[in-house]
């Protein structure tokens, strides 16, 4: 794990941490930190982020809203569907705090609603996938 710095180049393979009180931004294939734009109440930093990943990001995308209060990120899953990603959304039941999840399913715009497990599962399955379609591809 590392946590996010200023124009810190996206990389397969990593989990990458967001900073305390920023947004957080892609450009160019690096992470962009800004000043938090919703300093009261509860954040959307996970919002932010993944609409500005629908406009500056050309990889593919999967969106995964877990556990969590508020509704950040619901907002943005559409445009991540519009983009051509996959959205999951945690199963309610086996969400500890389950507003994030709820209201991402509410949108209509979740292709699975699973487990932790199955989440994991599928992010596999869609690397696996991926991976054979760039070996079929050369």
């Amino acid at each position: 794990m590392e946590l996010i710095t200023q124009g810190l180049v996206l990389q397969p393979n990593h989990v990458f941490i967001i900073p305390a009180q920023r947004d957080l931004h892609v450009l160019n294939g690096e992470f962009r930190l800004k000043p938090i734009s919703k300093p009261r109440g509860w954040p959307d930093v996970i919002t932010v982020f993944l609409h500005s990943l629908t406009q500056h990001w050309d990889g593919k995308l999967v969106a995964v809203i877990v556990s969590g209060y508020d509704g950040d990120g619901a907002a943005a899953l559409c445009g991540i569907k519009e983009a051509g990603g996959i959205t999951i959304a945690q199963k309610l039941e086996t969400a500890t705090e389950p507003d994030m999840p709820e209201s991402a399913i509410a949108t209509g715009c979740i292709d699975f609603v699973l487990s932790p497990e199955g989440i994991a599962r599928e992010i596999a399955r869609i690397a696996h996938e991926d991976t054979l379609s760039m070996q079929t591809a050369t």
